[in-house]
Formats: C-alpha cells, sequence, structure tokens
C-alpha cells in the first residue's frame, strides 16, 4: 500500500485527528509532533491510534473524506474499537 489514512489522539485536547499522507508513518508523526502551524500543533502529545491502507491517493483522500463527513466522536470511537 502507498497511502495511509490514519487517525491520531490527543489526551491533552481529548480530541481526533485525520488525515492521509504517502510519507512513511512514523516520518508524518514526527512531522506533527514537530513545531509548525497547522491543527496538531495545538499540543505535542498526539499518538497514532489506526491506519488504513490504500493504492492511490484519490482513494486515500476519499476515505478521509469519508471519516471526516461523519463529524461524530462516537462514530470514530465505534470505528476504531471494531476495527480491532
Amino acid at each position: 500500500m502507498e497511502y495511509l489514512v490514519y487517525i491520531l489522539y490527543s489526551h491533552e485536547l481529548d480530541r481526533y485527528y485525520i488525515g492521509h499522507t504517502a510519507a512513511p508513518i512514523a516520518e508524518r508523526l514526527k512531522r506533527h509532533l514537530s513545531n509548525h502551524s497547522g491543527y496538531t500543533s495545538k499540543t505535542k502529545d498526539w499518538v497514532l491510534i489506526y491506519t488504513e491502507g490504500y493504492h492511490s491517493k484519490k482513494e486515500a483522500y476519499a476515505r478521509e473524506l469519508d471519516i471526516k463527513g461523519k463529524k461524530s466522536r462516537k462514530y470514530i470511537e465505534n470505528f476504531i474499537s471494531s476495527a480491532g
């Protein structure tokens, strides 16, 4: 799989972040934890809690938008717990 959809969680903010990447996930997480501007810059305690692999950027991005489109914390938590 060349692209990943991933979900991060911050205990400090008690929030989820959903994204997609072609970069190795450890490298992408490192960037989220670095000094940068953007949503994940608010705290440095993000942890990776879920990934899904896709063959194309288009598929990964569509899945990211699908998850974000639910706009439901309960959906994300149920989804993650049922995934294993």
